[in-house]
């Protein structure tokens, strides 16, 4: 698996992957694309801000993470979508993502990254546990310091 930044011709391919959960292609396309350039927002976001995907030999994309700087929740950071399509889940591509944004939010001296994620989401809160982050809220958790992804534990 190789990982690098989205390019706008990504953008079809990571509209496919978030409408298998929700939403149709049209509306993520718009919503990546206007996201990558910088003309949607989400609340208290600055710029700048990532997206990078996992391409598989074949070059198809497996999954891709997106993050931006905030001033949401006193945080710096901010992870705003992380998907990989369900034939590669379990495979370590998610934590080698979210250490790629760790890496950028690192360059960007943004240590303090929060992550939205519903309370039923009981994968998906395990997973950001397991890799050091807190409960900020009902919806939200925390890393204190990003960096302890990076650690040798992460």
């Amino acid at each position: 698996m190789q990982y690098r930044e989205a390019t706008e011709s990504d953008v079809p391919a990571l509209a496919r992957i978030r409408a298998m959960e929700w939403e149709t292609e049209e509306y993520w396309i718009a919503r990546i694309s206007g996201y990558r350039n910088g003309t949607i927002h989400p609340q208290q976001a600055l710029l700048p801000r990532v997206i990078y995907v996992a391409v598989e030999e074949d070059c198809s994309i497996a999954g891709f993470i997106a993050g931006h700087l905030t001033r949401r929740f006193e945080c710096d950071g901010e992870l705003e979508w992380i998907n990989v399509i369900p034939e590669h889940r379990g495979a370590g591509i998610a934590l080698a993502l979210i250490q790629q944004l760790a890496g950028w939010f690192i360059g960007q001296k943004a240590l303090q990254v929060c992550v939205d994620c519903d309370p039923d989401n009981h994968i998906a809160q395990n997973f950001y546990k397991r890799y050091g982050a807190e409960m900020l809220n009902k919806h939200w958790l925390v890393w204190k310091d990003i960096r302890v992804l990076l650690s040798p534990a992460g």
